[in-house]
């Protein structure tokens, strides 16, 4: 009798302990979503007229300060009265935020701080980014991960972090072919050299290359247009660091990547080579049907630190019907579709990717692990050549699950063991 009042108390008392934490846990979550702070934010102005491009770099721009964690990132383009573009007058190409160590003593001096993603250098270094559908978007981090920035650990001595900007739009007023033009068909552009001054390849129909900072896209005879000042509008919001946020990596795989193995090769960034954009060729004309002609663009790359995803979306241009992520074993870690918009307001032009779906799987249940070889998948529509389109894919992975998990987990099977051990006595 004394043996089992004893487990009883024991077991009440653990019970109660596992209760109160359980209970914290729940109030950190809640302490977090009452103390989420936002802020917009405007890009150094920029100028377009009808049929120009810009593609600048702008550093050091307004960024929430300090150790924090960011937990969504929006942007949009927008005139000096705050009016949202449309793509059909702008179109927005991508927008990049890049993290930079800059040196407090030489201004000339900074490091790019890179995501985790397999690309080469600093090749699609982005820790935020987007295109033509970022309004409809969703890029919101579930509680309690967060995208750690301001770790003063992390930031070495005699430097500070900041941040840059990379705005790649095309103003499409009154050109002759506005699907080209946001394709950045080199013919259209009149363009023999590159940014640098080499020379393009003759077999190069259309992409980055061609529609650098500056250049003219073919305007309609006689057409004119008053050029306009235009900003990135973007909107951040973001929580004071905590030891109760999961730090989550960022992660962006190119479909154009290219991965040389070799027998001392372990797959690291130095292997990859990330193309950025490629061609869709238009298909046969005997197969010229809308559901069978389509083209299809794969590659396979081992991740070398896997983790729980939280979070997956793909970047693709017009023309594209869709992109997905598999495991080794065939799975689907996530599958990202976009939307195209029916109308003339900004957010659903006609014609145009104003969102890709999101991928938000259930914590615990989407896991990749370490070394393990990812295909990326992506598909366009090959009734006519697309140029310049891009299949990227974002994740963001946590390489733990959060310790209220692990409790949760724990408490499941401590009560089996309790059952247990009042059918023992």
């Amino acid at each position: 009798m004394c043996s089992t009042s004893m487990s009883e108390n024991f077991v009440f008392s653990l019970a109660i302990l596992l209760l109160l934490l359980s209970t914290s846990c729940s109030g950190s979550i809640l302490k977090t979503k009452a103390k989420i702070k936002s802020a917009v934010f405007l890009s150094p102005k920029f100028e377009l007229g009808p049929g120009l491009v810009v593609n600048g770099i702008y550093y050091d721009i307004d960024f929430p300060r300090g150790h924090v964690a960011i937990k969504s990132f929006n942007a949009e383009v927008v005139d000096e009265a705050g009016n949202p573009i449309p793509l059909h007058e702008t179109y927005l190409h991508h927008w990049l935020v890049v993290r930079y160590h800059q040196s407090k003593a030489n201004l000339q001096w900074n490091n790019t701080v890179r995501n985790s993603g397999t690309c080469q250098g600093n090749t699609l270094p982005q820790y935020f980014g987007l295109g033509s559908e970022t309004r409809g978007t969703a890029t919101d981090i579930p509680d309690p991960f967060g995208i750690e920035i301001g770790n003063p650990a992390e930031i070495p001595e005699g430097f500070e972090e900041k941040w840059l900007v990379n705005v790649h739009a095309i103003d499409t007023r009154g050109v002759e072919d506005k699907l080209g033009c946001t394709e950045c068909k080199c013919e259209l552009y009149n363009v023999t050299v590159d940014s640098h001054g080499r020379s393009i390849r003759p077999d190069y129909k259309g992409g980055l290359v061609c529609c650098y900072d500056h250049t003219q896209c073919k305007l309609k005879e006689g057409f004119e247009g008053p050029k306009r000042s235009l900003y990135l509008k973007y909107t951040v919001e973001w929580v004071d660091w905590d030891d109760f946020i999961v730090p989550v990596k960022i992660y962006i795989i190119d479909v154009t990547d290219t991965l040389k193995l070799s027998d001392d090769s372990k797959g690291m960034n130095s292997d990859h080579n990330c193309k950025i954009d490629y061609i869709v060729e238009a298909c046969n004309a005997d197969h010229n049907e809308a559901n069978s002609c389509v083209h299809v663009k794969r590659t396979s790359l081992p991740l070398q630190i896997g983790g729980y995803v939280i979070y997956g979306v793909a970047h693709q241009h017009s023309g594209g019907i869709g992109s997905t992520l598999y495991g080794q074993d065939g799975r689907v870690i996530c599958s990202s579709i976009p939307t195209y918009g029916n109308g003339n307001d900004a957010g659903n032009e006609a014609g145009y990717i104003v969102g890709m779906s999101t991928c938000y799987p259930k914590l615990g249940s989407v896991k990749i692990i370490d070394g393990e070889t990812l295909t990326l998948e992506s598909i366009y529509n090959s009734t006519k050549e697309h140029a310049g389109v891009m299949g990227l894919f974002y994740l963001l992975v946590a390489e733990q699950l959060p310790y209220p998990h692990f409790r949760h987990s724990t408490r499941s099977s401590f009560f089996m063991d309790v059952n247990n051990i009042f059918l023992d006595n």
